[in-house]
């Protein structure tokens, strides 16, 4: 198994595992204000990032610097205001439907990537770091990471915001 399969698994299990602990939110919960975000406007966001890392990766292996890392705002707030507006729904049903879709998409992309791009460096620099397409995926993998643990600290009653 090379490096895409194992972290396509890793992303797989990590918006699953996300996904069931918002399935268990009533909606109020969901659809609740929790500091910036509600765990409505959360699932927006995942749902952007896997859609906007397909791209990303593209543009990577193309030697350029994603979109979305020409103008940010501060910890990406323009590009997740702009997710938490795309994906307006407010049906939590319909918007996992959405997450688990543009997670295959995500992981579809990658399944064509040649497995010698997966951790070149093409030389694509942010904030002084090197960008690569293995980065990019375990970034998100870890943000998914951050916000499930959110979503636990939420159903125990201790929110901190996105």
């Amino acid at each position: 198994m090379n490096g895409i399969e194992i972290q396509k698994g890793e992303l797989n299990d990590a918006v699953e595992s996300f996904a069931r602990l918002v399935e268990g939110l009533d909606d109020e919960t969901f659809l609740g204000p929790l500091g910036r975000w509600s765990a409505r406007d959360v699932v927006a966001h995942l749902i952007g990032w896997n859609r906007y890392t397909v791209r990303g990766a593209r543009q990577i292996a193309e030697g350029e610097l994603p979109f979305y890392d020409v103008d940010p705002g501060e910890n990406y707030a323009n590009v997740n205001r702009t997710h938490v507006l795309e994906y307006s729904s407010r049906d939590k049903e319909d918007l996992l439907s959405e997450l688990r879709a543009s997670s295959r998409e995500l992981s579809a992309a990658l399944s064509l990537l040649d497995p010698a791009t997966w951790e070149r460096d093409f030389g694509v620099r942010h904030r002084g770091q090197t960008v690569t397409i293995r980065a990019t995926v375990d970034d998100l993998i870890v943000d998914y990471a951050h916000h499930a643990e959110q979503i636990r600290e939420l159903t125990r009653g201790s929110w901190r915001s996105a």
